[in-house]
C-alpha cells in the first residue's frame, strides 16, 4: 500500500476509535429511558439506544444498565439496544420478600420488556446473574430468543457439575453462602466489608463510571441483591448437590465470553456446553480480564459481538 493510503487508512482508524471513544462517554446521556411492567405490576426500567433488530441485555450482581455502555454505543448503529436495570437495582422497582427473586420472575421481566416493545423475540445478553437469567430465558421462551450471548455465567448444568465436583469451585462459591446466610446489616457480608453504595462500587476501574455506580446503588436495594442467591443459587456442594437434569436443549446459537481471572466462577464450568446446545456455540476465553469482561475487555467483547452478530442477519 501506498505510503499515502496507509496513512489515510491510520488516520481513518483513529479517528474512527476516537469517535466511538466519544460515543462511550455520551451514552448515558444519549440513551431514551423507559418502563416495561411485569407479572404483579413490577416495573422493569431500560435504557434504549439505537434502531433495528432488539438486543436486551441483562446485567448481574453488583451492577446495573450502565455495565453496558461500551456495547451500546457500538451496536446501537445497526439494533435497538436495550438494557434493563434488573428488579432491585437502580431505577427498577424494588419488591420485598426472597420469593419476589425467583427465577421464573426474573424471567418474566425480560418477556415483560420485549413484548412492551411490541417485538416478540430478541437476541437476549446475560452476564453474571444477567447470564443465569439468559440461560433459563433461551431455555423456557425458545421463540422470542433470536440469539444468545452470555458472559461469565457456566451453562446451568456446568455450574452445578462444578459445584459437585471441583474443590476450588466449591472454595469460590463460599461468598454465595455468606449471601444466603447474611443480611446487608452484617459488617462483612460483602467480601469482608459492609455493604454500601462505595464498597458495591469499588470494582469499578473507572473513576467518572464509578460515580455513576454509586449514584445507582444508592437507589437499590441491598436485600434485595441478596436475595437472588437466597432464591435461585444452590443451597448445597459437593455429593449433597442433587444432579441437574430435565433442562432443554438451547434451540439458538450461542455466543459466550470468559474472563479467565474470574474468581468466582470456574472455567472448567464450560466444558461440556456444546452438548447443552442445538446450533453453533461460539466460545471466546479471555486471558487477564476478570468476572467482569465485558468492561475489562470491552474492545474484545464489543468487536466479537459486532462481528457475530453481523453474520447472523
Amino acid at each position: 500500500m501506498p505510503r499515502s493510503a496507509a496513512s489515510l487508512a491510520l488516520a481513518l482508524t483513529l479517528l474512527s476509535a476516537t469517535a466511538l471513544r466519544a460515543q462511550q462517554k455520551d451514552v448515558f446521556d444519549r440513551v431514551e429511558h423507559g418502563y416495561a411492567v411485569s407479572d404483579a405490576g413490577v416495573k422493569i426500567h431500560y435504557a434504549s439506544l439505537g434502531k433495528g433488530p432488539l438486543v436486551v441485555m441483562i446485567h448481574g450482581f453488583p451492577d446495573f444498565w450502565y455495565s453496558w455502555r461500551h456495547q451500546m454505543a457500538a451496536l446501537s448503529a445497526s439494533f435497538q439496544v436495550v438494557a434493563i436495570d434488573q428488579r432491585g437495582y437502580n431505577l427498577s422497582d424494588k419488591p420485598k420478600g426472597v420469593e419476589a427473586y425467583d427465577m421464573r420472575l426474573l424471567v418474566g421481566d425480560v418477556a415483560a420488556v420485549i413484548r412492551h416493545l411490541g417485538r416478540d423475540k430478541a437476541t437476549i445478553v446475560g452476564h453474571d446473574w444477567g447470564g443465569m437469567v439468559a440461560w433459563q430465558f433461551a431455555m423456557t421462551q425458545p421463540a422470542m430468543t433470536e440469539r444468545l450471548i452470555v458472559l461469565n455465567l457456566p451453562h446451568p448444568r456446568g455450574l452445578v457439575r462444578e459445584l459437585q465436583t471441583n474443590q476450588e469451585q466449591i472454595r469460590n462459591s463460599e461468598y454465595a453462602r455468606t449471601f444466603q446466610r447474611g443480611t446487608p446489616a452484617d459488617p462483612a457480608v460483602f467480601f469482608g466489608q459492609p455493604m454500601t453504595p462505595q464498597t458495591l462500587s469499588g470494582w469499578v476501574k473507572d473513576v467518572a463510571a464509578r460515580r455513576r455506580y454509586v449514584e445507582a446503588f444508592e437507589r437499590s436495594d441491598f436485600d434485595a441483591m441478596l436475595n437472588y442467591y437466597k432464591a435461585n443459587y444452590p443451597k448445597a456442594s459437593g455429593p449433597d448437590l442433587p444432579p441437574m437434569s430435565d433442562l432443554p436443549k438451547v434451540k439458538a446459537p450461542v455466543l459466550m465470553f470468559h474472563g479467565l481471572g474470574d474468581r468466582a466462577l470456574h472455567a472448567n464450568g464450560l466444558s461440556g456446553t456444546w452438548d447443552w446446545v442445538e446450533q453453533d456455540l461460539t466460545l471466546v476465553t479471555v486471558p487477564g480480564a476478570s468476572h467482569f469482561v465485558q468492561q475489562d475487555a470491552a474492545d474484545l467483547v464489543t468487536s466479537t459481538m459486532t462481528w457475530w452478530l453481523a453474520m447472523r442477519k
